[in-house]
């Protein structure tokens, strides 16, 4: 193994090396977070617009985050990890300015919700940012051996901070309507910028960049597998509070706490499972037990029982992110870790910024809870991708001499 490859230094414990990444990882999606059970109702009531532009709305965010992925991950490996998470936390403060904008023209409807749009895909280009540079800079500090922690901790910070801005937005949305939720949006990135404003950033590499087509194609079969199991992610987020209020079942954010809390005790406790187990193989448990629990939802009489579907998905979803990434880190060119990063998560974009949308019209036109039979049949060809991925993994293995097993993640398609 070489040596910009190797194992970390041993005084510095990963998590503390990680924790101002993990931080700022929390801060991006606690402004997501705090808008996500207020869209689908400030959308819908407020401004009148149907289950279309609910989708819409809310995809707008993982649409634009596609469209920068690309960039992202490429400005990370030629710039800098961290002036990449800079970049993103200027733009997320961006999204709240333009959701002010949006409130001073709420006469006019069209124009509000066009607004309202654009700071959404301002916002996605933000995340996009974010969570790329995060990735990078945790993997350069960490090394690729390391990658399923680095995920899996980067990913924790991100659900905990939807989960607990799940009621908070809705919180300050009852307390002072859309225009709290603007403010929050403009004032939270302040911290993210003054938390990471010492940190010392990591010197990109200056060595051969390989095109981004050799990168997407040593991540996609990863990614499509991300892209499958995430449609149920989408269903949750965007229209589980739609259909508590369709059914006349109080507390409606709660089904989006339930599935957040899963998803994080979930990953707090089995995080390390990808690194040690393989990321295919807890992928493919996870995906079934995520299907499992949007067929309850579907099936649900009552709130308890949308309420365990929630925490069935939630933990399904929990080690997908990180069990795929595991593998499309070891297919990825060690010099373009950052471009990786954003080519693999531009898959999870993709689905959810054509899948809103698309399950916004299954909606209308055949009810709310229909949205997740159709994401139960949709995560579970997930299933078959990580099938296909543990057999390449097994021979993988069995190929390389035992003294090269840690070293896979270096490895090529």
């Amino acid at each position: 193994m070489s040596a910009r490859s190797s194992s970390p230094p041993a005084q510095a414990p990963i998590l503390m090396m990680l924790l101002p990444i993990v931080a700022v990882a929390f801060i991006m999606f606690l402004v997501t977070g705090v808008a996500l059970p207020v869209l689908p109702l400030y959308v819908h009531h407020d401004l009148g617009f149907g289950t279309f532009v609910v989708g819409l709305v809310a995809g707008a965010q993982f649409a634009a985050a596609l469209l920068s992925r690309f960039w992202s991950g490429r400005y990370a490996d030629t710039r800098g990890a961290k002036h990449a998470t800079v970049a993103g936390l200027l733009l997320a403060t961006t999204a709240g300015l333009l959701y002010l904008l949006s409130l001073r023209v709420l006469a006019m409807p069209a124009w509000s919700v066009a607004f309202l749009l654009l700071g959404r895909a301002v916002l996605g280009g933000a995340e996009s940012c974010v969570v790329t540079g995060a990735l990078a800079w945790g993997l350069a500090l960490a090394g690729p051996q390391n990658a399923g922690k680095v995920m899996a901790w980067v990913g924790l910070a991100m659900y905990v901070a939807l989960a607990v801005g799940a009621p908070a937005g809705m919180a300050l949305f009852g307390a002072a309507g859309f225009g709290a939720i603007a403010v929050a949006t403009v004032l939270i990135p302040a911290v993210g910028l003054a938390l990471v404003a010492r940190v010392r950033p990591v010197a990109p590499q200056a060595s051969y960049r390989p095109p981004v087509t050799r990168v997407v194609r040593a991540v996609w079969m990863p990614g499509i597998g991300l892209a499958f199991s995430s449609i149920g992610f989408g269903a949750i987020t965007t229209f589980v509070v739609l259909l508590f209020a369709q059914r006349g079942w109080g507390h409606a954010w709660l089904g989006l706490s339930t599935f957040f809390t899963a998803f994080v005790l979930g990953r707090s406790v089995l995080g390390h499972l990808p690194d040690r187990v393989g990321g295919a193989r807890v992928a493919l448990v996870s995906v079934v037990i995520e299907a499992a629990g949007q067929a309850l939802i579907w099936l649900a009489p009552s709130p308890a029982v949308a309420f365990l579907g929630a925490a069935l998905s939630g933990l399904g979803y929990t080690l997908v992110f990180p069990g795929y990434g595991v593998e499309a880190i070891r297919r990825a060119p060690p010099e373009s870790r950052g471009l990786a990063m954003g080519a693999y998560t531009a898959f999870l974009d993709l689905a959810l910024g054509v899948a809103n949308p698309a399950l916004g019209l299954v909606a209308s036109g055949v009810g709310v809870s229909a949205v997740f039979l159709v994401s139960a049949v949709v995560v579970l060809c997930s299933a078959a991708v990580a099938l296909r991925l543990t057999g390449w993994s097994d021979r993988a293995r069995r190929a390389a001499p035992p003294c090269a097993i840690g070293d896979l993640s270096e490895e090529q398609t």
